[in-house]
Parts: C-alpha cells; structure tokens; sequence
C-alpha cells in the first residue's frame, strides 16, 4: 500500500507525540521535527507508511539518544496484558465459539498501538476488550479455521507489545505445534521485539524469530534471511496490525490480516469502518 498525502499529517503527529512522551525540550522536539519533515519531503510515496515511520523513528532514536523510546510503555501494556490474561483465557474456553471469541480478543488487542492513538491507556485498552464481542466484525472465522488445519506451516506475524499476549491466546486455539511467531527485530515504536516475546510467555508456547528489522511493517526485501526463509516456507500467514496489511497487502501468499482499523485512509482501502474488527484473507494469494 503506498503513502497517501493524508498520511503526512499523521507522520508529524507521531513525532510529535514521540517526542513529548521523551522530553520536555522544546528545542530538542523542532530539531527533531525539522529532520522528520526534510525527510518527509524526500520521501518517494509509492513506498508504504511503515517505511516513512521506520525513518521518522530511527531520527527520534538517533537525535534524542534513546536507544528505545517505548520501551516503558512497553512493559507496563505487557504487564496490563498479563493481568487480563487468565480472566480471558476463561472467557475463551468458556465460550460457545471459542475460536471466534479468541479472534475478537486478538484484534482488540489492536488497540495497544502507540503510532496511531493520540490516546492509549489502561481504559482505552478494557474498553477495547469489553466491546470485542460487540464490535463491527469483518471477517470469516471459519474459513480461518479451514486454513489453518490444512496448513503445514503457519507464520504469525505480531505487531505491538502488549497485544502480543492477546495473539498468545488466539494462537493457544490454533494447532500451535505447526505455528512459528515474529516480532521485530529492533526497537520501532511501541511495536513487539524478542524481549516482548519472552517477557509475556510467548517464546514458551511457539517458536519465535525476529524479522531482522526495525521496520513497523513487513517489507520483506528489508527482512533478515531467516525471517526470509521462514515467509517463504510458510504456507498460511497471519498479520496483525495496520502495519503489516500497509506493506503486505500486495504480498502473493495466502495471509490473513487481523486488525483493528484506527486509520481512513486503511478504512478506505479495505471498505469498511474505522473502529471495525477485520479478519481479511489476501485477494493476490501465490508464492
């Protein structure tokens, strides 16, 4: 998916909110601002946002000396997703569509994503769980189902910290033994690396890699060779989050995308609502 001029506005608004969540300097936030925008207006659009926000983010890490910048917010949305695990676990296995309810939680885990939402915190995340199985669904849970008990290898590709327990709990309803996880494979926003993984259990349940890059999406050119190999064996995907639909939509393999849509421009794209919950198979299925 290639970078609209919508989404310019949104690249300031992140480094903007970046910065302010770091510092109180002034002079440090037009400094960095100033070389967001000169590479702004370098930007080549036909590439997708993610690559735009991978640059914005390596400036604020760059410029501010913060190797990590997220990475309290991290542990605390790690620890909130923690505390809710059990009670959802229950909710799950109690369930009369257990798959179904599984699916919903993951995609409200969605929610739990710092480059989009002005506003993210412990209430915006309950809300976001407590209105799962209310909420607008696009999507077929049983053609899901169908694939991912014919697939022999199934790649799961997470997105933020945080809701990467909620992934853990909609892999536990998977055949997990055929099931490998990815995360990133450096600190980008406040998207899931390996340390995410292992903080929250997940390296417990399946196999976890890294995608070898900073990137908040999967430009799979820009991947590590063993994430590379892992894409390429994989014979089902599933992609959480607007980053990965941005820079996979036009992928030929059979994925599936889960997310929450926070954005009009992806709303537009995939012709529903935002706020709506989809679960979209690709339409350019090969590889």
């Amino acid at each position: 998916m290639r970078t609209f001029f919508d989404c310019l506005p949104c690249f300031v608004r992140q480094t903007l909110a970046a910065m302010r969540s770091l510092s109180d300097d002034e002079s440090l936030h037009e400094r960095v601002l100033r070389a967001v925008l000169r590479e702004a207006a370098e930007m080549d659009l036909r590439q997708s946002p993610p690559a735009m926000g991978r640059r914005i983010h390596a400036i604020v890490r760059e410029l501010t000396g913060e190797s990590d910048p997220y990475r309290s917010m991290k542990d605390s949305f790690n620890a909130l997703a923690l505390g809710l695990y059990p009670e959802l676990r229950r909710c799950i296995e109690t369930s009369d569509a257990p798959l179904d309810t599984a699916i919903r939680l993951a995609i409200a885990g969605n929610v739990i994503d710092a480059a989009v939402l002005t506003c993210l915190d412990k209430a915006c995340v309950l809300e976001a769980v407590e209105g799962a199985a209310a909420a607008p669904f696009r999507g077929d849970p049983a053609s899901f189902r169908r694939a991912f008990e014919e697939a022999h290898h199934v790649l799961y590709l997470c997105d933020n910290a945080g809701e990467i327990v909620f992934d853990r709990l909609l892999i536990e309803q998977m055949p997990f033994e055929k099931v490998t996880a990815a995360v990133r494979g450096a600190p980008t926003i406040n998207d899931a690396t390996m340390v995410d993984a292992e903080a929250v259990g997940l390296t417990s349940v399946v196999k976890v890699v890294d995608n070898g890059t900073d990137i908040p999406g999967t430009i799979i050119e820009e991947c590590g060779e063993a994430f590379r190999q892992e894409f390429e064996r994989a014979d089902l995907v599933v992609a959480k989050g607007q980053g990965n639909y941005e820079t996979l939509n036009e992928v030929a393999k059979d994925i599936f995308f889960a997310l929450m849509v926070k954005c009009p421009i992806v709303a537009r794209d995939l012709d529903c609502e935002v706020g709506d919950f989809v679960l979209k198979r690709s339409t350019v299925i090969g590889g």
